[in-house]
């Protein structure tokens, strides 16, 4: 089992992975499917019941306003009717390099609408069957101004003597909101109330994935037994989450982004899931009843979050809200990774030299394995001309071959495998920087040096594939080569051209680990190499 082979099929297996990974997400096994009833509503919103079932409203609403706030880091349009988030922008984070309006993450448009809503049930404003209630606010625009830490919208509404104060609580640099009610039951009977929040988005039939490089869009969920757990539109579409927890958290996820409702954590949640009108998918969370008696007033407050993901912001919030960042299963290895990478980051301020830090690091850690590697590799080069011999001896005779190939091993004391084991441990590594490098807001737009000014982007100029083709070419060249099949011979020519054609559409962040990564292991094999013929142990062929 020669060496380049052995690399062929970790090769092989890396390619098989990524392709494995993106079928995986359309053909993830789906969950039983409970009865559940699914109606569209004329403005693409859902209502619930008390009970918690769809229902369609009946009644035209009222006119209703659209209300703007603006903080440093959020832009947000709440619409009087519910007191919903109808459209969210991030003035931090810009459309591209070139487009440099702020990021929409929600809006409600002509064909799609992204938004966050919550309510009340029961004996709340928000009855089967009605129109979503009318708030009334003091004033259409609130902004946060400079130096003020805190922006508070209140937003009124009297209902059957129960009076509510619905509040949004937004605090300078953070993404996360506190959406709170204030609940005064004036009248001589009970009131019993519960809320709801859930995100509601329409389904792109589309994919904004390619093969090589999978990026989720749909729901997650957590529970007091599942800290992270995908919930896709087809998962939707197919079934219905029904479940109920302790805290818990909803969210919907795309590239880089995230919303999410964080009910209280010491409550009972139910957490749900429906399609409206065939592509209106929603995820939320119901929380238990809460009764006022005549004269009585109380509270309910939940979290908000819409915004990057930032892995330090999300854990603050809930547990497991950081695994938004979507490190796929290895993300017990890309979670470390990334903690390294942003303290070189701190030491040297930019993400690339961030990148080149880390890769040096991982790589100077792994030497050990890289030189038990290229050490094989050289024995079973030296080992070329007994091969040749015995290849030839029994060309004839194939049952003989294997039996006599492994006895020459035994005899001088080469591992056929001892080139391929030490790749397969170092594969898991890759990845998890793979999916670190791929998740990670923080490269998002992220500059380097000259032409490269975004990591997360492809090299505009493919200067960066061509210097990993090069790289890898040079490699062939070092690499003891033991391959006699033409057929392989041609494989491993060619595929470091497969492999840079596939690096053209990769994040440039990714491309320059794989290239720094490339520029180290030649310098440790001309090392190693050179230290072998000293001592005798290796022939330059």
């Amino acid at each position: 089992m020669e060496s380049q082979r052995s690399f062929l099929v970790i090769a092989l297996a890396i390619c098989s992975f990524f392709l494995y990974d993106a079928w995986q997400k359309d053909h993830a096994p789906k969950p039983p499917k409970p009865a559940t009833e699914q109606v569209a509503t004329a403005s693409g919103e859902v209502q619930l019941s008390a009970s918690g079932e769809v229902v369609a409203p009946t009644a035209v609403p009222a006119a209703s306003k659209v209300i703007q706030v603006s903080t440093d880091v959020l832009e947000v349009s709440i619409d009087t009717a519910g007191g919903d988030i109808v459209g969210l922008h991030l003035p931090k984070y810009t459309v591209s390099l070139e487009d440099k309006t702020p990021y929409s993450l929600m809006r409600k448009l002509d064909g799609f609408s992204y938004t966050a809503q919550s309510g009340l049930l029961g004996d709340g404003p928000d009855e089967k069957g009605k129109a979503k209630p009318i708030y009334t606010a003091t004033q259409e625009k609130f902004s946060l101004a400079n130096g003020q830490t805190e922006l508070v919208v209140s937003l009124t509404l009297q209902r059957d003597e129960l009076n509510i104060e619905k509040r949004y609580t937004f605090t300078a640099g953070k993404y996360d909101v506190r959406v709170e009610y204030f609940l005064t039951n004036s009248g001589a009977g009970s009131k019993v109330v519960q809320p709801y929040y859930y995100l509601a988005q329409t389904i792109d039939n589309g994919k904004s994935e390619n093969m090589m490089m999978p990026v989720y869009r749909g729901g997650a969920y957590s529970t007091a037994e599942t800290r992270y757990e995908k919930f896709s539109f087809d998962d939707m579409k197919d079934a219905a989450l029904d479940q109920s927890t302790k805290g818990g958290w909803i969210s919907m996820i795309e590239h880089y982004f995230v919303s999410a409702w964080v009910p209280a954590a010491d409550q009972q949640n139910q957490l749900f899931t429906m399609v409206s009108g065939g592509n209106l998918a929603v995820i939320g969370s119901k929380g238990p009843q809460v009764s006022l008696a005549a004269g009585e007033q109380k509270s309910i407050a939940a979290t908000f979050y819409a915004g990057p993901k930032d892995q330090e912001q999300l854990e603050k919030i809930a547990p497991g809200l950081d695994l938004t960042v979507d490190y796929g299963f290895l993300w017990f290895l890309s979670q470390p990774l990334f903690w390294l990478m942003e303290l070189i980051h701190g030491a040297l301020g930019n993400w690339g030299l961030a990148i080149i830090g880390i890769t040096i690091l991982v790589k100077g850690l792994m030497f050990p394995l890289t030189k038990k590697q290229y050490e094989s590799m050289a024995k079973m080069r030296n080992l070329k001309p007994k091969i040749d011999d015995l290849q030839a001896r029994y060309k004839d005779n194939k049952e003989k071959m294997g039996p006599a190939m492994m006895e020459l091993y035994r005899k001088e004391k080469v591992n056929p495998m001892g080139g391929c084991l030490p790749m397969l441990i170092q594969m898991p590594i890759f990845l998890a920087l793979y999916w670190m490098f791929a998740e990670s807001v923080e490269l998002r737009q992220a500059p380097f040096f000259f032409w490269i000014q975004d990591l997360s982007a492809a090299d505009p100029f493919y200067v960066l594939p061509v210097l990993y083709i090069l790289s890898m070419y040079a490699m062939q060249k070092l690499t003891p080569m033991t391959v006699t099949d033409p057929m392989q011979q041609k494989i491993m020519l060619w595929m470091p051209v497969v492999f840079g054609v596939f690096f053209v559409i990769f994040p440039a962040g990714l491309v320059l680990y794989w290239v720094v990564s490339n520029l180290l292991s030649l310098a440790q094999m001309v090392y190693i190499y050179r230290d072998m013929e000293k001592r005798g142990l290796y022939v330059r062929g």
